[in-house]
């Protein structure tokens, strides 16, 4: 029998206002106004999944385990960008397991390139880091990138992320072969002290 857990991020009210940004909860009517800057070779060129169609895209993106930590990223009324906010088990020995479960979140960003360097990323991001730290209760948050994608590592250095790894030709790109991955991590400590 297959466990299921409880969607780990109930915990926190949504949405999340900031300044000026509404970040919410992941629906399905999320998915046209995410794939309308997700399809562009800008974008594509640092996700995941390049999705030939819409439909293709629809299909993940509905699905529970992929919506369940998926958040988009409103200004004024219009998706600017989406998160992902996965929370994670970190390895732990197995008699402490239980202690680990559920401790620690990868984060993951994409901004529409039309509003690209505007600081949406940042105030976005960083909202959602308080609310890891603060009623998710999490330890220890990650995120990746590879080296090549220079505005995604800024981000997690501007955020006070450390970078704990830096990965030689480790990570596979569809276009551009083995490339260098980076991984960078904070503490709730570390984090509630920039704060």
């Amino acid at each position: 029998m297959i466990e299921t857990r409880p969607d780990p991020l109930e915990k926190a009210e949504w949405p999340l206002h900031t300044e000026r940004l509404v970040i919410r909860r992941f629906e399905p009517v999320h998915v046209e106004p995410t794939w309308a800057f997700r399809s562009l070779p800008e974008v594509t060129e640092w996700v995941t999944t390049e999705f030939p169609d819409i439909d293709a895209y629809r299909r993940v993106f509905e699905l529970p385990d992929v919506a369940e930590s998926g958040l988009v990223i409103e200004r004024d009324g219009t998706v600017v960008g989406d998160l992902m906010l996965r929370v994670t088990d970190p390895w732990s020995q197995t008699e402490v397991r239980d202690q680990a479960i559920g401790t620690q979140a990868e984060l993951g960003w994409t901004i529409d390139p039309v509003h690209q360097g505007k600081g949406y990323a940042t105030e976005a991001v960083r909202a959602v880091m308080d609310v890891c730290f603060g009623p998710l209760g999490l330890r220890r948050v990650i995120a990746e990138c590879f080296a090549d994608n220079v505005a995604s590592w800024r981000l997690m250095e501007r955020l006070g992320m450390r970078r704990e790894a830096h990965t030689v030709k480790e990570s596979l790109h569809r276009t551009r072969g083995w490339l260098d991955g980076l991984s960078y991590a904070i503490l709730a400590d570390e984090w509630a002290a920039r704060r």
